[in-house]
């Protein structure tokens, strides 16, 4: 999770980018509020509460989003090993894509 360049440095943001070879890749970003270049106390607390509220949620939907994709890896292991074994001691011309 870090800043990214495409984000206005004016408004922070959380942001978290994924990318695999395998899958499709997706972003998650929370703006945050901005702080004063001397934030009170109240300033401070409040861009922390929304930090951290940030900083679950992100970590929630990448949860939600790897399961899934683990859940989709699952099904093609399965459909794999399925067609494998009907297949077992038959000799199986490989598909051209």
């Amino acid at each position: 999770m870090d800043r990214q360049g495409s984000v206005d440095m004016s408004q922070p943001a959380l942001t978290a980018d994924y990318s695999s070879p395998l899958s499709e890749p997706f972003n998650v970003s929370h703006s945050l509020p901005s702080l004063s270049s001397s934030p009170s106390t109240a300033d401070k607390t409040s861009y922390l509460e929304a930090l951290r509220a940030s900083i679950a949620d992100t970590q929630a939907t990448i949860n939600k989003e790897l399961t899934a994709r683990m859940e989709q890896d699952k099904a093609r292991d399965a459909a794999a090993e399925a067609k494998e074994e009907e297949n077992y001691g038959e000799e199986v011309q490989e598909e051209e894509d």
